[in-house]
């Protein structure tokens, strides 16, 4: 990486990786990819799609799909996962792993997030998978949130850990996991007395939202997302967590694209799509911390050694600007337009290219 000085206005960095991506399917899938694919080399694709991706053959069928749609002359790697279920194949995991299909399992609470209603509801009826991914290697990538309907939504994230987490470790000793989208300081605290084997992906979004945003002068649908943004006090430790240079903690957008129609309803979808302004925000959020040296291990070097991958081999340049640039509004899609995220500050940091 190029060290930026106090008056860089260039910043080099080997091409990042979102560790943790929705591109959804059909015509969604077509109008977001590239908006992902122009920035990231790779990324940990989720399988909550209508149907599920539960098997390798979903897996991979989902794969050609995403490359079908990759516009001609762009370069990315989907890294796939499988939905775990109650009643997933141990055999077929491990097969989907060893072909060099299946980087991960993604474990869904049964209803905590968009289409998460097949997922797991009782986690010990999914040992033998478990115990076959820590023979392979294989980390499972979580959803932290319990369902419960008795558990304030705020809390839902440091309830699960003490509910289903800790207690999931403890059963399968050796499974490495990763925390998906942190937010809070317990999450945080979890991670970081985990020992080995455990990581946590941070979102762009929870650097620079908390939970007074979401009401701020009316409702803000763009703004709603699962697990639902925090006090600020979360939000300060996560800048911290991102920005201190701990490689337990790496990039994961969850960037979530709904059409506005469906976010902008009697009962909106949950998720931000931040693929476009990911990266240009991300190195405002590390200027503002002091910290753009360490961008580069955090989205681009953090989550890749987690994962067994080399660090890729291009790069990209982001260049600040004297005055914030004209921003992105919108994606259209086959489906209507998409929304970009808005951070409600001034983005001065643009991705040449």
């Amino acid at each position: 990486m190029r060290y930026p000085g106090r008056m860089t206005r260039t910043l080099t960095l080997r091409r990042p990786d979102d560790m943790h991506l929705h591109l959804r399917d059909g015509a969604m899938l077509a109008a977001v990819l590239p908006e992902s694919a122009r920035h990231f080399a790779r990324a940990i694709v989720m399988p909550n799609l209508a149907p599920p991706v539960v098997t390798a053959r979903d897996a991979a069928a989902y794969r050609d799909r995403i490359l079908s749609a990759l516009p001609e002359g762009m370069a990315f790697a989907p890294l796939m996962t499988l939905y775990l279920t109650e009643d997933t194949d141990p055999d077929d995991v491990a097969a989907g792993h060893a072909a060099g299909l299946v980087r991960a399992v993604k474990l869904y609470p049964a209803g905590a997030t968009t289409n998460s209603h097949a997922g797991v509801r009782d986690w010990t009826r999914a040992l033998p998978v478990l115990e076959r991914m820590v023979a392979i290697g294989l980390p499972l990538c979580v959803h932290g949130e319990v369902t419960d309907p008795s558990v304030d939504i705020f809390d839902r994230e440091a309830v699960f850990l003490d509910r289903v987490l800790g207690p999931l470790r403890e059963a399968v000793p050796g499974l490495r996991v990763v925390l998906e989208h942190v937010t809070t300081e317990e999450g945080l605290a979890f991670v970081r007395d985990g020992g080995d084997g455990i990581a946590a992906t941070i979102t762009v979004h929870h650097l620079v939202i908390n939970r007074t945003h979401l009401f701020q002068g009316g409702l803000r649908p763009h703004y709603y997302c699962l697990p639902v943004a925090k006090r600020e006090r979360h939000r300060q430790a996560l800048r911290a967590a991102a920005t201190g240079g701990e490689a337990r903690f790496f990039l994961g957008t969850d960037s979530a694209p709904h059409a506005d129609a469906a976010k902008e309803s009697a009962c909106g979808c949950a998720g931000c799509f931040t693929a476009p302004v990911a990266m240009p925000i991300l190195a405002e959020v590390f200027e503002e911390c002091g910290a753009l040296d360490r961008l580069e291990g955090f989205a681009s070097r953090h989550g890749a050694a987690f994962y067994g991958l080399p660090a890729n081999g291009g790069t990209i340049t982001l260049t600040r600007r004297d005055a914030p640039p004209p921003v992105q509004r919108h994606v259209i899609t086959g489906l209507g337009p998409v929304t970009v995220f808005d951070p409600g500050v001034p983005i001065r940091w643009t991705v040449e290219g």
